[in-house]
């Protein structure tokens, strides 16, 4: 299939080229390249192994690439590979990495919000909400503070929560004497809200990493 799609984007390279025989994957920051070419040299010959690394501090970022030489090895390590690896075909090198870790994140967070369950409007926890508002212990309000372990990206953490209808706003906040990460998010409604703190409190955001998600007060009676 990676094949035929390469041949009908009327891409005219040699099919053994990149794009087909590079793949991204999610690892423990602990691997080295060696523990990465030992986890996936049973697919096939690999060229290189390579880890993405944070360019200040030299630390992974969780994050690599494995280049085989052929396309059939590519595919058969996407198809049989632990699925925590989620991997996937990289990217061209003409596209920056950035942008591609970012667009990686964002379809794996829809993935893991969204899996297989109903659309937004109709997920049953979501309706029922109402009924058990006697449940709930915390004042609720249409604004939610986050906070993190790592800064915020505020287009990230935008799309992220954006994931649930009626955001508002987002506003990322820094903190110059740490490297925490603090945001205020709103919605049109406290079922919004509440659906969010739900879904998102605890969600691991990049992975390793999880949000703590509560209510702020917004200035309205909470009772309604």
């Amino acid at each position: 299939v990676f094949i035929a799609q390469s041949r009908a984007s009327g891409s005219h390279r040699d099919v053994e080229d990149e794009e087909l025989t590079r793949i991204f994957v999610m690892i423990p920051k602990t691997y080295t390249e060696e523990d990465l070419r030992e986890k996936f040299k049973m697919y096939g010959d690999i060229e290189y192994c390579s880890i993405i690394k944070n360019k200040t501090t030299g630390e992974s970022k969780g994050l690599g690439y494995v280049r085989y030489l052929k396309p059939s090895q590519a595919a058969r390590a996407i198809e049989e590979c632990d699925r925590s690896y989620r991997a996937i075909l990289a990217e061209p090198k003409n596209k920056s990495s950035e942008s591609f870790e970012h667009d990686y994140y964002s379809n794996n967070m829809r993935q893991e919000l969204r899996g297989n369950t109903l659309p937004f409007c109709m997920q049953p926890e979501f309706c029922s909400f109402e009924k058990m508002e006697t449940r709930i212990q915390e004042p609720v309000s249409k604004r939610l503070s986050v906070v993190s372990r790592l800064p915020f990206i505020q287009e990230q953490l935008f799309a992220l929560f954006d994931l649930v209808p009626g955001l508002e706003y987002c506003d990322v906040q820094r903190d110059p004497h740490t490297n925490s990460g603090y945001a205020v998010i709103q919605y049109s409604t406290a079922a919004s809200a509440i659906y969010a703190k739900y879904k998102l409190h605890g969600f691991e955001y990049p992975p390793g990493n999880r949000l703590t998600v509560i209510f702020l007060e917004d200035g309205n009676d909470s009772s309604e």
